[in-house]
């Protein structure tokens, strides 16, 4: 059955169960982790709750194993994690450290834990380190004890801390503000060989001490074995101490121990993604608790960390703060009703793309000239630069939409202090380092892109300058940065018919057509479902459905637990947004957002007193008006103006007949029309 929390979040969320069965479900809940083949059969608008790769740092062994990887590396950076040994690999290695603490004459205290494991099952503690069996069949660890806790009442504890991974490409990861304080239930004493076998004093683990006599279950915030993490930070501040270091330290740690994880995470990712573009909806997201404990300095020391973290319900404060865990991801997940429509959208605007070869490149010969090459390296450049573009604006949607649905989460990476996302990069640099030793070069060469770190307004400039630089290829005048305005298109005599047809055929019809297409196409729902959303406080607010998969399973049990949601669809304008298009097929302009598209509008947007004094252009018998270059084309295509566009069919008049030429033209600037002449 399905967790309770769980539960409430998808009603209040308006969600619905569909059968188990279905597909096409939004979202996808599952209490166990899921296979590989499960991710890559996801379509674009699902999601589901886990990460492939997050083993590497879920299970204890793995985790034991990366951390030591970077401890080499970065030994000041990672200094949260106890002493670990993987058994019985690293047998000898314990055997020798215990041989150095002897010819000290110290004695430490060791917890054992299966590699696997979970809930403070299989958990000893041992002070006599020859006990330890040399071969083992199944796999554990052994890590230092801390013995020297933060004690609360005499009690020791650990934190249930609850962080949200809503995307890994990029890395986005979020901290829930609440959790839990999980005490033990006998007073704290250092450990010997008298009080090892007590394991309601060493350990902290809920699912061990509820069995306790002594377990207190109330209500009071400031009492009972289980208390909330907002109680908890009150009590720090009441005593005095650093609330802000604390939480400081705890951001650190988390994100420090996801950056290990990271380029697992990521690669795993695309290995079941092959065909999805970087930087593009995640269809993972994943709940994480981290369990970490505090020395008596108010260090936070990483214990574990779970991907299937708990949200039963045996108290208030379970329901409190898990309920709110969940609502306000989901929350930040953003996931619409109309998401299934405009993907299936997306997928046909690409599917007529690759049927009329629109924005395929043609490929050179042997034969190809040194000016060809040179051009074909150029249109590369700015397909590249465009498709940045896309993903930086994407980009900026989503944190917008982020800041405004946080609710009780705050980002902790990437961070708004830029000294510390410095040092965040040069970790995650170094992670990389390491898994790419020897291996996924592409993805190597993908990390070192200079352009994943660029903004709006420099990817434009580079693509104006790319313009320029296929102006100068052509042979062409040089022009002046920005538009020029359309009232100076030059008029000339007839022209040859062959050599108007070669016109015809160039370059820059052929994409003004795509442009207007595409343009066209892909207009509304993003905006439709932001009004409609608006509105939602008047009227009843509309249901949407969602299924998932119920089965009897346990924590171990090997079937899984799955929850489907599909929310029901609001009605939508056909086509598309054009934020929402996969690539930059339009006239490219300067998003609002963008720090230079205020000034530019300024500047580019004509007076009523310049609309008047624009000449009207004359059609005389024996003129033809022609079809402006290609240069002019390109520099309204580049327009940083967010003036709108309209399609005016200009005829050019010859000796026999008259042909139409397609032009976009600012609204603003555009001041010819057709009935004045009789057409």
């Amino acid at each position: 059955m399905l967790c309770f929390p769980v539960r409430i979040a998808i009603n209040e969320m308006a969600f619905l169960k569909t059968r188990d069965e279905d597909e096409t479900a939004n979202l996808i809940w599952s209490d166990s982790a899921v296979q590989h083949e499960k991710i890559a059969d996801l379509r674009n608008y699902q999601r589901i709750n886990h990460f492939p790769g997050m083993g590497e740092i879920c299970r204890k062994d793995c985790l034991a194993r990366n951390m030591s990887k970077m401890i080499k590396s970065q030994p000041q950076e990672y200094s949260f994690i106890p002493k670990t040994w993987i058994f019985p690999a690293e047998y000898s290695q314990f055997q020798n450290y215990v041989k150095e603490l002897r010819r000290k004459r110290k004695q430490k205290t060791f917890i054992v834990k299966p590699a696997n494991g979970a809930m403070g099952h299989g958990i000893s503690l041992i002070r006599n380190c020859e006990k330890l069996p040399a071969q083992a069949q199944d796999h554990f660890i052994v890590q230092e004890y801390l013995d020297k806790p933060f004690l609360m009442e005499g009690y020791k504890f650990d934190l249930r801390i609850y962080i949200l991974v809503t995307s890994c490409d990029p890395l986005r990861i979020f901290l829930y503000n609440d959790g839990l304080v999980r005490m033990g239930t006998e007073k704290y004493h250092t450990p010997n060989e008298a009080n090892l076998s007590q394991l309601y004093m060493h350990l902290t683990n809920y699912s061990v001490n509820k069995h306790n006599e002594n377990f207190e279950r109330d209500e009071t915030a400031d009492k009972g074995s289980k208390r909330s993490i907002g109680w908890f930070t009150e009590f720090l501040r009441m005593n005095d101490y650093d609330v802000a270091k604390f939480w400081g330290d705890v951001s650190e740690l988390v994100v420090k121990t996801l950056i290990v994880a990271e380029p697992h995470v990521l690669h795993a990712y695309r290995m079941c993604r092959p065909g999805q573009p970087p930087g593009s909806d995640s269809v993972c997201f994943e709940v994480l608790g981290f369990d970490i404990i505090l020395d008596r300095k108010l260090k936070p020391w990483l214990l574990e960390i779970n991907r299937a973290p708990s949200f039963g319900t045996d108290q208030k404060i379970d329901y409190d703060v898990k309920k709110g865990v969940l609502l306000n991801a989901l929350k930040l997940l953003n996931i619409r009703a109309s998401d299934k429509k405009r993907n299936l959208a997306q997928q046909k605007a690409e599917a007529q793309r690759r049927l009329y070869g629109q924005g395929s490149m043609k490929k050179l010969s042997a034969a190809s000239s040194e000016a060809e090459k040179q051009r074909h390296t150029l249109e590369r450049r700015k397909e590249e630069l465009k498709e940045q573009l896309t993903q930086v604006r994407k980009q900026i949607s989503r944190e917008e939409h982020e800041k405004r649905h946080l609710g009780n989460y705050r980002r902790i990476y990437p961070p708004d202090d830029k000294l510390l996302l410095e040092k965040y990069e040069s970790l995650l640099s170094a992670a990389f380092q390491t898994f790419l030793a020897g291996r996924a070069a592409s993805l190597q060469k993908e990390m070192n892109n200079p352009l994943k770190r660029m903004k709006e307004e420099d990817i434009l400039d580079l693509l104006e300058q790319c313009e320029l630089d296929d102006e100068k290829l052509l042979g062409k005048s040089s022009r002046q940065r920005g538009p020029k305005p359309l009232s100076s298109m030059p008029e000339s005599a007839q022209t040859p018919c062959g050599r108007r047809q070669r016109e015809y055929g160039g370059d820059g019809g052929d994409a003004s057509g795509s442009s207007v297409n595409n343009s066209s196409s892909e207009e509304g729902p993003e905006e439709e479902d932001d009004r409609e959303d608006e509105r939602e406080g008047g009227k009843t607010r509309e249901k949407k459905s969602v299924s998932y998969d119920l089965g009897e399973n346990k924590y171990k049990s090997s079937s899984e637990r799955r929850v489907h949601w599909k929310p029901l669809m609001k009605p939508v304008k056909a086509g598309l947004s054009a934020s929402s298009s996969p690539t930059l097929s339009g006239p490219i302009r300067r998003s609002i957002s963008c720090p230079r598209s205020i000034s530019s509008l300024a500047a580019q947007s004509p007076t009523n007193e310049t609309r008047g004094s624009l000449a009207r252009p004359s059609v005389p018998a024996a003129t033809a008006l022609v079809r402006p270059s290609s240069a002019s084309l390109r520099s309204h295509s580049l327009s940083r103006s967010g003036s709108t566009h309209r399609v005016c069919v200009w005829p050019l008049l010859t000796h026999t007949h008259i042909m139409p030429i397609l032009f976009i033209c600012p609204v603003s600037v555009c001041s010819w029309r057709p009935q004045q002449y009789g057409l």
